[in-house]
């Protein structure tokens, strides 16, 4: 009877309860294919997702921001607004619930050895396209494609784009600020994201990119991050510790005003914007970049030639926070292939395979593959029956009882001749 407040937390307890029986259960049947790893992973989290918006919800209970539980509580009590009179609240719950089961007739009474088996037998949606075939392989051609016809890349077979996608440091840095490469890196981040999402649901993909991100900050702030060492001496300024002025720590313009000319010059100069003025000019040029992305300033606050014309997609070069998130892109990006390293060679294997094949024997090979999948699972739930505990023989069966009592077949005699092989019975010893 989910009425009241006190029901509702305890039928979301026995929810959460439930839920993490299931996925014990779930847990402890071994898949015996990669389908079946998938539709568990999925099951696992989706049965995850519901536990934490449950608790979320009790937390929320608890939490009796409005006091609804706790005036529930004292009604239970007796406590009324005459003072406490434990009969009457007896007889008006007990009224409330007769009313509820007169409204409720068929009501399922709870069995609380139900453990919501029809979850175990789910078969979740994953959405895949044919060349990934349930997540085997990764379907990149579109990314290929990009690449191919990009100015930062070359006309190279999709085997090859396959082993040189991830290795962005050897792509020139004045080709990396273009805006062309930088929605080829953001689509190509994407789709690895998505991709892991589907094939590893249950890795907790925020952690790993938050290590990435601290990892990359510190490489960053001293100049060691692989492709990207010294990115501010190559564009003609100082060193960005620096140069860089943090206007998280200043408020008003006064306070910026007192790091001195010089300091603001070098911050401006860094961003590409005018140095010239007063103390105060500079140090209002510079506070307008604080609310303010530079891509929306106006054009009268950057220096002559600092904002190029963009031309067949290539735009002039972006200023330092716009290199750190394109180097941040690419660490992300590196992380997963190291994650999917298995998938991606797996793929080029797989493309370089199909390229010496024709359409029918391609169907017919993944017809074959799927066959053999199931095969595979059927004969992993066949138990071996071996209640003597009879050694194997050469078809992974027990051998013979009589067999084993004949020979001795039950004891191990290993030969120094024949370099320690070890003989299973004194006859064949």
């Amino acid at each position: 009877m989910s009425s009241t407040l006190l029901e509702a937390t305890r039928a979301a307890h026995e929810e959460v309860e439930r839920l993490e029986r299931v996925i014990v259960k779930d847990l402890q049947n071994e898949p015996t294919s990669n389908k079946d790893r998938l539709y568990q992973s999925h099951r696992v989290r989706n049965m995850i997702v519901t536990i934490t918006s449950t608790t979320e919800r009790l937390i929320d209970i608890y939490d009796d921001k409005d006091n609804a539980r706790k005036d529930e509580i004292a009604a239970l009590g007796g406590q009324t607004a005459t003072g406490i009179n434990l009969f009457s609240a007896f007889y008006d719950r007990l009224k409330e619930i007769r009313e509820y089961h007169r409204k409720h007739p068929a009501a399922r009474v709870v069995d609380a050895n139900d453990d919501f088996e029809d979850l175990l037998k789910e078969e979740p949606k994953i959405e895949f396209s044919g060349e990934e075939a349930f997540g085997r392989y990764l379907d990149i051609n579109e990314l290929y494609q990009q690449y191919v016809n990009s100015k930062f890349g070359e006309p190279i077979e999709y085997s090859a784009y396959l082993d040189i996608f991830s290795e962005t440091d050897k792509i020139p840095r004045k080709m990396k600020t273009t805006r062309q490469y930088r929605e080829y890196l953001k689509n190509l981040l994407q789709y690895l994201t998505s991709f892991f999402h589907r094939t590893e649901p249950l890795q907790d993909l925020d952690r790993i990119f938050s290590k990435v991100t601290t990892e990359f900050n510190e490489n960053w702030a001293t100049g060691r991050v692989l492709g990207w060492e010294n990115v501010n001496q190559e564009n003609g300024h100082v060193p960005a510790q620096h140069t860089a002025i943090d206007l998280d720590y200043y408020s008003t313009v006064e306070e910026l005003m007192e790091v001195g000319p010089e300091r603001l010059k070098e911050a401006l100069a860094a961003l590409g914007l005018k140095t010239g003025g007063t103390i105060q000019q500079r140090a209002e040029r510079l506070f307008l970049t604080k609310h303010t992305p530079l891509e929306m300033l106006d054009k009268k606050h950057f220096a002559k030639g600092a904002r190029g014309s963009e031309k067949n997609g290539v735009a002039a070069a972006p200023q330092d926070g716009n290199l750190k998130e394109i180097a941040l892109m690419e660490a992300k990006m590196n992380k997963l292939c190291d994650l999917l390293d298995e998938t991606i060679t797996r793929t080029k294997d797989n493309i370089v395979k199909k390229q010496a094949l024709t359409y029918e024997e391609i169907e017919a090979e993944r017809e074959e593959e799927e066959t053999q999948e199931d095969s595979e699972s059927e004969d992993d739930e066949q138990q071996i029956y071996n209640p003597l505990k009879l050694p194997m023989g050469w078809d992974g069966k027990p051998i013979p009882y009589w067999l084993y009592k004949l020979h001795g077949l039950g004891q191990e005699f290993k030969c120094e001749i024949c370099g320690n092989y070890s003989y299973w019975g004194a006859s064949c010893f």
